[in-house]
């Protein structure tokens, strides 16, 4: 069985992967530039599963699934391929106020909501602890802020390099035997000729092949995870679906010394601002969210990176003699008027699947996201 995947952030290559543990299929990536590069590269890799307010449905089952499998692929991929994968594994700590004026959580939440989720998360299996000011002083002394009341710590959720883990993932789906194109772009800019694809309402075809800039391409299955260029593709295939960016803004800080315990460094965020402990007293702190005009242009705005930075110091004091090294933004691909992500055959067509507009949610959820197009194929093919 012929498996074609176009695009190679952390979607494809975790898609890629995980099909390549089947006997009797050959999988082609194509990806026009070279792997991660996308909304990956500019991922700070914080996943936010068990604090996350999903409790049931689709929408926690793919977050649950995705941190379970975490706990296996990152050691697998590491043994497999000799590649560090970068992982902090000290959890994470989300501030809570009590000010609506000065919120440090995003729609302030009161210490009975939490209180419940711990319950609910507790009977799922799962860990979460709701901290009063006094044990948040404990733990994470470098956080002082008069609006802050306490926190949630959830110890089980992860941050992880997404360019490490995408990599690596490729070094893995290669070493058993998927073929990467990188550098080849599937055409996207004309309309399929009528030998392609039969469009007629209401009747499933399958799509015979793609063209791309090297050559046509024959498959049994196309995948698509190719984010904001999912639009285009899927223009061409007469049922377009909607991605739209968004700019996300970071910087990498440097303050030359280890905030608070430091032993105990886990990813602290509030207000949804994340900072992300990089070892030797450097920090990830972001993102922005801006939202793109009517074309789809987004000018990444100084002062909104600023906001991110002074809100960070808001509740890390200490950061304020931090030293800036580097900045950096990415475009996240948000599915237009429907939920996030897309994961589903492309309408009237029986072998193209979506796997795409994962929003700011892709380094989570890409095994579940394997695993759910994994089953899509093969419960076809049974």
């Amino acid at each position: 069985m012929n498996i074609v995947i176009i695009g190679c952030g952390v979607v494809g290559a975790a898609i890629a992967y995980q099909l390549s543990q089947i006997k009797g299929l050959n999988i082609t990536v194509f990806e026009k530039n070279q792997p991660a590069q996308g909304s990956t590269a500019a991922a700070l890799g914080v996943l936010m599963g068990i604090i996350s307010h999903k409790t049931k449905g689709k929408a926690w089952q793919i977050r649950e699934e995705s941190i379970k499998r975490y706990q296996t692929l990152i050691p697998e991929l590491e043994g497999m391929t000799g590649r560090k994968i970068p992982c902090n594994r000290q959890g994470l700590v989300m501030l809570l106020s009590e000010d609506p004026e000065h919120p440090l959580e995003s729609g302030v939440e009161v210490m009975t909501d939490w209180e419940q989720l711990r319950e609910i998360r507790k009977s799922q299996g799962w860990q979460l602890a709701v901290w009063d000011k006094e044990k948040l002083e404990k733990f994470c002394p470098q956080v002082n802020n008069s609006t802050v009341i306490g926190a949630v710590y959830s110890p089980q959720d992860l941050q992880l390099n997404p360019t490490a883990l995408t990599l690596a993932l490729v070094d893995a789906a290669q070493r058993n035997g998927v073929k990467f194109k990188f550098g080849v772009a599937v055409r996207n800019h004309q309309a399929p000729s009528t030998d392609i694809v039969q469009i007629t309402p209401h009747v499933t075809e399958k799509l015979k092949f793609m063209e791309t800039s090297e050559a046509k391409v024959e498959a049994d299955w196309f995948i698509v995870t190719a984010g904001l260029g999912s639009t285009l593709l899927t223009r061409q295939l007469n049922h377009k679906v909607n991605i739209r960016p968004v700019l996300g803004q970071a910087l990498y800080l440097s303050l030359g010394r280890v905030l608070g315990n430091p032993d105990f460094q886990p990813v602290i965020t509030g207000n949804d601002v994340h900072l992300v402990p990089m070892g030797n007293g450097d920090y990830w702190v972001g993102a922005t969210v801006e939202f793109p005009n009517n074309e789809d242009e987004i000018l990444a705005k100084k002062e909104l990176l600023e906001s991110v930075k002074q809100q960070a110091i808001a509740f890390c004091p200490d950061l304020s003699e931090a030293k800036i090294l580097r900045t950096w933004s990415g475009m996240r691909p948000r599915p237009e008027g429907r939920p996030a992500p897309v994961i589903e055959k492309l309408a009237n067509y029986s072998n193209v699947i979506l796997a795409t507009g994962h929003y700011r949610n892709g380094v989570l959820l890409a095994p579940a996201t394997a695993s759910i197009v994994q089953n899509m194929i093969m419960d076809q093919g049974s």
